[in-house]
């Protein structure tokens, strides 16, 4: 395994605030599980209800996705590259814009708890699986990742092996999701949000202050030059550029809170749009300072290794990238008793929110989509019973994923973006063909979807393993490093005589993996949409006049509602001719506990109501 030069130790102290966090995490779970309803139900266990007020649930959204991932990959991430990431900031605000308007309203109208319950009614059955089966990709492998990044960096500051803090993160994460469910998942995000940002905070307040003030940081991260933000170049392959950024990073952000089942599940516990639209704002500007800080972490390191004229990768101190905001910790906090405790509970915190959130996503599609339609007569009780169970399945698989994310030796930021990319795009393509163009149809979304996966495996896996991209790190100082092995010594002398690299010869076919992996999700989503709707129109156009407008949500509404009808009526994807719905709240036609049964044979789709009104 990969070691770290250890720069400090991890005393009793440090021991005692990081048990005590996962002792808080523990004792809500447990709160929850033997209060209230008891977990009882799945409306109590998978959506709290259905009555948390927005602060929380905003707090969920933004430590449900940013997670040990920001913690350990961003400052890395700016350290080695520069500053462009930190325009991802300008991302979330076109983010809430798009899914409040466009994605949330369908989710409402329709009352679901698995968001896969639209692609049924919208489109079939085997679309529904399929998409369940490509959220099941998606979540699992990023969760292993999240696992994983965690362990790392407790095993660089502690003498506790890398396996055993991956079984303890995940054990502990899935002990109190299954009992406490859904709303011990919200409240322990709340609690390991405030962790998370007091660790940031820590680092860039004693960092700073180290060297002379912000102003001193800012000015030697861009002698050395870390700061950009303007680069418009338009050459899809370069890693980070503003428009990259800017539009591959919206798609990005747009798949994660509206086509993924966590995020969509957790606005689902509020009570109505309104108050899950505002859950979504403060979750935006909640992100936005994370990112922020988590940037200003990796400036104010660079700074500071700069100033000593020793980097400690390149040097070999460490023996990862994803090690160097650990290391960096224990240079700042090693001889205070309790602050590496604090950063170290920091990235644990932000792991053990991102898994319960994941684990409970995981239940509720599992749950709804493949066990109730096979057992519909199954007891509630029973019914959440079982979802507990599959919760605990997965918890264990996830664990196994974190095995094979060791195994990869990407960056764990840009890893989990192109996880994102690969099965999340063809998602969001899928979902967008049923909200964005009544034209399509089952037979145009089922292959559009496996073209999206298809197109994402052969481009996102070639850039892994076969051909990965060739990544030009700005200058890294070692001039100042203490250098005694043989290998660091050699090391030095190459830097310092500047040889030249070895190109090795690549085929054309690499330049289709050289492409940024910011662009992934935008891509992959083009690809879905764009064969989904040919195969549709190719099978048949479905009588638009048979569709339900709770099932479709036009652009042109949702984020053009301030232009006149006259306007707004040409660019629409459909006609007057549409049949409505109204809804009034749970007794509504087209949701509900109802069950709606949408056929579509590519000509026609058809609605059946059945069941009793509650």
């Amino acid at each position: 395994m990969d070691d770290i030069e250890r720069v400090g130790n991890f005393g009793v102290w440090d021991y005692v605030v990081f048990g005590g966090m996962l002792a808080i995490s523990l004792a809500i779970g447990l709160y929850y599980g033997f209060t209230g309803g008891k977990q009882k139900t799945n409306k109590e266990f998978l959506l709290a209800d259905r009555n948390m007020n927005p602060i929380p649930v905003a707090m969920s959204l933004v430590a449900s996705f940013i997670s040990a991932v920001t913690v350990l990959g961003t400052p890395a991430e700016v350290y080695i590259n520069g500053t462009m990431f930190w325009l991802f900031a300008l991302v979330y605000p076109v983010m809430f814009i798009v899914v409040s308007r466009l994605f949330l309203p369908v989710f409402f109208r329709l009352k679901v708890t698995s968001a896969n319950e639209y692609l049924e009614r919208r489109f079939n059955k085997v679309v529904r699986v399929a998409g369940t089966m490509t959220l099941f990709l998606n979540m699992v492998m990023y969760l292993g990742v999240v696992i994983y990044a965690p362990a790392l960096a407790l095993n660089a500051v502690t003498n506790i092996s890398l396996w055993g803090s991956v079984l303890a993160t995940g054990l502990v994460c899935t002990a109190y999701t299954t009992v406490g469910g859904m709303k011990a998942v919200l409240w322990t995000d709340v609690f390991q949000t405030c962790v998370m940002m007091a660790g940031f905070l820590a680092i860039i307040i004693e960092g700073s202050s180290r060297l002379g003030g912000l102003g001193n940081v800012w000015k030697i991260a861009e002698s050395g030059e870390r700061i950009d933000f303007w680069n418009f170049n338009i050459d899809p392959t370069i890693r980070h550029t503003f428009w990259s950024i800017l539009i591959g990073g919206s798609f990005t952000w747009i798949t994660t809170y509206g086509a993924n089942q966590a995020q969509i599940q957790r606005c689902m516990t509020t009570k109505t749009l309104t108050r899950a639209n505002i859950a979504l704002f403060l979750a935006a500007v909640g992100m936005m300072v994370v990112v922020s800080c988590a940037c200003l972490c990796g400036v104010v390191m660079f700074a500071f290794y700069e100033d000593k004229k020793c980097d400690p990768f390149s040097s070999k101190k460490i023996a990862r990238r994803d090690q160097l905001i650990p290391y960096f910790m224990l240079e700042l906090f090693g001889s205070f008793p309790g602050l590496p405790g604090l950063f170290t509970s920091a990235i644990f915190a932000a792991a053990l929110s991102t898994v319960s959130s994941g684990l409970s996503a995981l239940s509720a599609v599992t749950a709804e989509d493949l066990v109730k339609p096979c057992f519909p007569r199954m007891s509630q009780e029973r019914f959440t019973l079982v979802t507990k169970g599959i919760g605990l399945g997965f918890g264990f698989l996830c664990i196994f994923a974190a095995y094979i994310t060791s195994l990869l030796k990407q960056g764990i930021l840009q890893l989990v973006i192109s996880l994102f990319g690969i099965a999340g795009g063809p998602l969001l393509g899928l979902f967008s063909l049923g909200m964005f163009f009544p034209c399509s149809n089952s037979k145009g979304a089922l292959v559009g979807l496996i073209s999206g996966l298809a197109f994402a495996f052969w481009v996102g896996l070639g850039a892994i393993f076969i051909y990965p991209p060739v990544s030009n790190s700005l200058h890294l100082n070692i001039s100042g490093c203490n250098l005694t092995t043989t290998s660091q010594v050699t090391l030095m002398i190459s830097n310092m005589t500047e040889m030249p690299a070895i190109i090795q010869e690549r085929p054309a076919i690499a330049g289709l993996y050289s492409l940024s992996y910011t662009w992934y999700t935008f891509v992959y989503c083009f690809v879905t949409v764009i064969v989904g709707l040919i195969v549709s129109l190719i099978t048949g156009r479905g009588k638009r006049a048979n569709r339900d407008t709770n099932l479709t949500q036009h652009c042109a509404d949702g984020l053009c509602c301030f232009l006149p009808e006259a306007c707004k009526k040409p660019v629409r994807c459909c006609d007057d001719k549409l049949v409505h719905y109204e809804e009034d709240g749970r007794d509504s036609i087209v949701g509900g506990d109802r069950e709606d049964r949408y056929i579509d044979n590519g000509d026609v789709a058809m609605a059946e109501y059945g069941g009793k009104r509650e």
